[in-house]
């Protein structure tokens, strides 16, 4: 036996083992010193952003609570929502608003150990490196509260430090980043709301931020309603808002689609039938429309009140666009879509019969005669003009070249949008043809106002008639004159006849009164009830004279017209500019016991958590006695009572039962028709018009407001008394406490008319209404 040949083995072997035991030893303190020495010093200069090495980390206080930016919402009345002012359409939900659906869906798809692992799913993560080693790479290991750090706190592109630079450390200094946020996050809330945080700061592509915008973009819906089918989709969409995009590419969101729904089946939520039956079904996107300021209800009333909401905002320090604000309207959105539905039925219509009666005629007129270089002047007030200037000069030969080149475009119609070829000057002339209007209703006796329509359509036709803009108003403005008679003693049946009336005039000379036939007068005695039922101008004029444009002036503006006024004798014909704005206001005193109440449309406004930040209330005068208004009230009921009235031939169904008052308005050569509705829950003022004061109907019988405007009122209002669960009703005005010191029984003198002897005369036939006579 070679005992030497033994021990050798033997200490050949007891060296192994002594150099295996140091390796080990070796591995032990270099695994102790990475994982309890460097990892921490690691994550101790990540988070200290040590010599701006990593870029910087979220604030403990940001950590603490998060916030992505939000959407305002705008909120009907009635609890509807109208639209959303954002820089990004997003609107937070909570958890319990999220369907059960959805919240598998999301966790079968992204995280199915989501509620096992405490923002670091260790299993996941080295799933994901062994993958990156044997280039079978099966996702990266993120859970949803890191992809939550990511949505919150960019990090991926905000924050960049020096080492950013190097290839390989960037990616690992942002998971670290990541994994640091996803344990804050973790601490500072419950797997729910973090459930619910994701869900309110992943983008689904369509201009919808956040589940909430998703869902009413796509499907219609709300949150809590979406179904497997839905969800999948939607989950879908977190992997590419373009690739899997339903819209734009249906196919590969259908796959997409499946896909999801089989990790759904493979979690035990739904049975094989289920997924079998799912995945073989079409995805439904009746529902899908993309939010903006052009589309759904109150566009008009959304852009004119933005305007108050920026100033508001700027004034309390928020944002607008980014703080979630919610701003509860008084607009209900019953009766804000009665009021399109009415516009669009007839100014269809009308539009129709203005088109026929121009035929290949312009309708831009001056004098009888069309305006000439129209088009080339109104083109060069667009920057459309000012760019090809700047590109081409102002004299050039390519200019004019292409100002009348065609160019595809897209344009509005009562039939739809339209794609057509068109130059700039035949896109003018297309435009400058369509008959705009305005309307806007107001509960007089609080100041809401309740359905705003500033045109006909908000994405082509920026400009607001309600509000913005300001016509003449014609006969509309009457009622402030009797008004002033009334104030000063005149009783609705004192007699006046229809005779010439002179003024002389400051500046030399003298200025008359015609009818709105061309005559001066017939002789007849009338009331002066009858006389602003039939819109006589002559009686108009002899009142005038009596109390003065200076007291006509004051009594106006007390009623609630704010516009300036020009104390001149023609103002009885509604010279001077007002809007729909200030009517709807001053005759809603009439409706009020003579306490104005200025038309408001903010109740309250509420931050992000629901906290009220400010209430708002009406802003109110006694501006005329309450026997001075209930008199105006029965001069306005004349123009539906009284023979021959203007309002005489309303709808019969909007007399039955029900006091109302109207006054129709028509200006020279019928460029504005106006008409003012006064019922005992509601005033409402429709205008109608060119988009210039030069395009309008060729005969004045045509463009009246009787027959421009007051259809619009009809239709709104058949409409609103039609929905039982409004608040509006039928019935009569409001009498004074006190009584009335006068007589309002204007009978005796024959001159009212019964539901029996009723014509379907009125100004539409007998022209009763006034012009605008200029000095």
């Amino acid at each position: 036996m070679d005992f030497k040949n033994i021990i050798q083995k033997f200490r050949a072997k007891s060296s192994k083992k002594s150099k295996g035991f140091k390796l080990a030893v070796l591995a032990l303190w270099i695994f102790f010193f990475s994982v309890v020495i460097l990892l921490p010093i690691y994550i101790l200069t990540v988070n200290i952003n040590l010599f701006g090495l990593y870029g910087g980390m979220p604030s403990l206080k940001a950590l603490e609570n998060p916030e992505n930016d939000l959407s305002s919402e705008l909120i009907s009345a009635d609890g509807v929502s109208l639209g959303r002012y954002f820089r990004y359409n997003r609107s937070q939900v909570t958890y319990d608003e999220l369907s059960p659906e959805l919240v598998n869906t999301l966790l079968s798809s992204e995280d199915h150990r989501f509620y096992k692992h405490p923002g670091i799913d260790f299993q996941g993560l080295m799933r994901a490196v062994v993958g990156k080693l044997t280039f079978n790479y099966a996702g990266g290991g993120s859970t949803i509260t890191m992809q939550l750090a990511e949505n919150l706190f960019n990090t991926m592109t905000e924050n960049e430090g020096s080492l950013y630079k190097i290839n390989g450390l960037k990616q690992l200094i942002i998971k670290t980043k990541e994994w640091m946020i996803a344990a804050h996050l973790e601490r500072n809330f419950t797997k729910e709301e973090i459930i619910a945080m994701y869900f309110n700061t992943v983008s689904f592509g369509s201009n919808a931020y956040g589940i909430k915008a998703a869902a009413e973009t796509f499907f219609a819906k709300q949150p809590s309603e979406l179904n497997y089918d839905e969800s999948a989709v939607l989950v879908g969409l977190l992997q590419g808002t373009y690739a899997f995009s339903p819209v734009y590419n249906y196919e590969s969101s259908v796959k997409k689609r499946n896909q999801v729904l089989g990790k759904i089946y493979r979690h035990g939520h739904i049975s094989q039938d289920v997924l079998d039956s799912l995945r073989t079904s079409p995805i439904d996107l009746e529902g899908y429309d993309v939010a903006n300021q052009n589309k759904g209800l109150a566009t008009y009333f959304r852009t004119v009140i933005k305007r108050d909401l920026i100033e508001w905002s700027e004034q309390n320090g928020y944002d607008l666009w980014e703080d979630g604000l919610k701003i509860y309207t008084t607009i209900d959105s019953r009766m804000q879509r009665y009021a399109e539905e009415a516009v669009t039925e007839h100014m269809s219509q009308l539009q129709k019969l203005f088109n026929d009666h121009w035929g290949d005629k312009n309708p831009w007129i001056n004098e009888g005669k069309e305006i000439p270089n129209f088009l080339e002047s109104r083109f060069k007030r667009t920057e459309h003009y000012r760019e090809l200037v700047k590109k081409y000069g102002r004299d050039s030969d390519s200019l004019k070249i292409m100002m009348n080149k065609p160019r595809k475009m897209t344009v509005f119609s009562w039939g739809g949008e339209k794609d057509t070829l068109m130059s700039p000057l035949d896109s003018i002339s297309y435009y400058k043809r369509f008959l705009q209007t305005g309307l806007m209703s107001m509960d007089p006796h609080t100041g809401h106002i309740k359905a705003w329509v500033g045109g006909i359509d908000h994405k082509y036709f920026k400009y607001d008639h309600v509000k913005q803009g300001k016509r003449q108003p014609g006969s509309t403005f009457k009622p402030f004159v009797y008004g002033t008679a009334i104030e000063q003693g005149y009783p609705p049946c004192f007699e006046v006849p229809d005779v010439m009336v002179t003024f002389n005039l400051p500046e030399g000379g003298t200025w008359t009164t015609p009818n709105s036939d061309g005559k001066y007068g017939t002789g007849e005695k009338m009331t002066i009830r009858q006389g602003m039922a039939r819109s006589v101008n002559t009686i108009t004029s002899y009142l005038m004279k009596e109390v003065t444009p200076r007291n006509v002036v004051d009594f106006a503006h007390r009623v609630g017209i704010e516009s300036k006024l020009d104390e001149v004798p023609s103002l009885c014909l509604g010279v001077s500019d007002v809007c729909i704005y200030e009517l709807v206001g001053a005759y809603s005193t009439f409706a009020n016991n003579g306490i104005y109440t200025k038309p408001y449309y903010i109740t309250r406004i509420e931050d992000k958590n629901g906290n009220v930040i400010e209430n708002f209330v009406p802003k109110t005068r006694q501006a005329t006695s309450q026997s001075t208004a209930y008199k105006m009230l029965y001069m306005l009921r004349g123009g539906v009572e009284e023979r021959g009235g203007t309002s005489a031939g309303i709808d019969r169904e909007l007399k039955i039962n029900n006091e109302v008052g109207g006054k129709t308005g028509t200006t020279n050569n019928a460029s504005d028709g106006w008409y003012m509705g006064v019922t005992k829950d509601l005033v409402t003022g429709v205008w109608v018009g060119g988009d210039e004061r030069s395009i309008h109907f060729r005969n004045w019988l045509s463009g009246q407001g009787g027959r421009t405007a007051r259809p619009i009122w009809e239709k709104y209002m058949l409409k609103v008394y039609n929905d039982k669960d409004l608040s509006i009703e039928k019935g009569p005005f409001e009498r004074p406490i006190g009584g009335i010191d006068v007589n309002l029984d204007c009978s005796r003198y024959n001159q009212s008319t019964s539901e029996d002897d009723e014509t379907e005369e009125d100004d539409d036939s007998r022209m009763w209404d006034d012009s605008d006579f200029n000095n």
